[in-house]
C-alpha cells in the first residue's frame, strides 16, 4: 500500500512504522498475531482527513527490534518504545490507538506517559486496571481439568511455536477464522480458546475457510512475516503478564483521565468475558466520548468492520481539544 516505511532507531530502539498524512499524530498500535498491516484500512483514510497517521511493527514484529532477553517484552519497554516513536517523528505529543494487545499498549502509555499520550482509543480489548491477583494465577483456574487456556498455553517458551511455526500459514488463517464474526466456531462446539489435554490449539480451528476480512494476499503478508521472524518476539507479550502486574503495582486500580474511544465487537470474548470491565468505565475511563459494540462483529474490528471503525475514529477524533 501506498505509505513510506522506515525505521527509527536509537538508545537501544529500533521501530520499523509506516506512515501517510501530515497534521496531529496518530499513532496506530497493533495486536497478536498482526503487525502494522491491520491498519491497511485506517491509514489512507486518517492522512486524508489531515491527520499524520502511524503504524508501527510492535517489538518482537515485523522489521522492529527483536530483543533475546524475555523480560525484554515487558509493559514499561512497550510503552517507551511508543514514546521513542513519538519524539523521533519530531512530535511533543500523540493520540494512540490500539487493538488487542495493542489496545493494553496504548492504554498504559496514556496512563504512565499522559504528558505525551493526551487521547486514547481501545479497540476490542476493553481497559481494565492493574489489580487483582496475579495473572498466571487466574488464567491457571480457567478451563476445566481437560482443557487449558491459551494464555497459559503460551507461557512455555518453544511451547507454542512448536506448533506454530511449521505451518505459519495454515496456523494463521486458523486463528484469525476462529476469532472473526463470520466464521468462529458456532454455539455447543469446543472454544477456541483452549487447548484439550494432549492436544494442540489449532485442533479447535475451522479448517477449509478464510474471513471476508482476510483475502489470501493480506494472508501472505502476515504469514510472510512471521515465517521470516518466527512467532517468539510476539508471544513473549504474554510471557511478561506476571512483570507487568509486578512493574505495575503503583498503579492499581488506577483510572485513565484522557479523552477516550472504545469499540468492541459483540461476538468477541474480549468484551463479553471483560463485561465488568465496561460497565466501570464511568470509573476507570472518566475521559470516555464514545463507546461502541458493533453487533455481529468478532475480534479483528478495524478489519472486518473498517468503514465502521473508520467513522467512529474520525467523528472522535474532530472532537478532540486542538493539542
Amino acid at each position: 500500500m501506498e505509505g513510506t516505511h522506515r525505521v527509527v532507531s536509537g538508545g537501544g530502539r529500533r521501530v520499523h512504522l509506516v506512515e501517510q498524512g501530515a497534521g496531529p499524530l496518530v499513532l496506530l498500535v497493533h495486536g497478536f498475531p498482526e503487525g502494522w498491516y491491520s491498519w491497511r484500512h485506517q491509514l489512507p483514510v486518517l492522512a486524508a482527513a489531515g491527520y499524520r497517521a502511524v503504524a508501527i511493527d510492535v517489538r518482537g514484529y515485523g522489521r522492529s527490534g527483536k530483543p533475546v532477553a524475555p523480560d525484554a517484552y515487558r509493559m514499561g519497554e512497550l510503552v517507551e518504545d511508543n514514546v521513542f516513536v513519538v519524539r523521533a517523528l519530531g512530535e511533543e505529543s500523540a493520540v494512540v490507538v490500539g487493538h488487542d494487545w495493542g489496545a493494553a499498549i496504548a492504554a498504559n502509555s496514556a496512563l504512565l506517559r499522559p504528558e505525551v499520550f493526551r487521547a486514547v482509543g481501545l479497540l476490542s480489548v476493553p481497559y481494565a486496571p492493574r489489580g487483582g491477583p496475579r495473572p498466571s494465577d487466574i488464567f491457571g483456574q480457567m478451563g476445566g481439568g481437560d482443557e487449558e487456556f491459551y494464555v497459559s498455553y503460551f507461557q512455555e517458551a518453544g511451547r507454542a511455536e512448536s506448533e506454530i511455526e511449521p505451518d505459519v500459514r495454515g496456523w494463521l488463517a486458523g486463528f484469525y477464522a476462529a476469532f472473526s464474526g463470520d466464521t468462529m466456531p458456532g454455539p455447543g462446539a469446543p472454544d477456541p480458546h483452549f487447548v484439550g489435554e494432549g492436544g494442540a490449539l489449532r485442533d479447535r480451528f475451522p479448517v477449509g475457510r478464510l474471513p471476508a476480512w482476510l483475502g489470501e494476499r493480506d494472508l501472505d503478508v502476515y504469514a510472510g512475516e512471521f515465517e521470516r521472524t518466527g512467532l517468539t518476539g510476539a508471544l513473549n507479550r504474554y510471557r511478561n503478564m506476571d512483570r507487568d502486574w509486578e512493574d505495575l503495582a503503583a498503579f492499581d486500580g488506577a483510572p485513565i483521565t484522557q479523552p477516550s474511544l472504545f469499540a468492541g465487537g459483540s461476538l468477541d470474548a474480549s468484551t463479553t468475558w471483560l463485561a465488568d470491565a465496561i460497565e466501570a468505565y464511568p470509573a476507570t475511563l472518566p475521559g470516555l466520548v464514545s463507546s461502541h459494540l458493533l453487533d455481529g462483529c468478532g475480534h479483528w474490528i478495524q478489519q472486518e468492520r473498517p468503514e465502521e471503525i473508520n467513522r467512529l475514529l474520525l467523528d472522535w477524533l474532530a472532537g478532540l481539544p486542538a493539542r
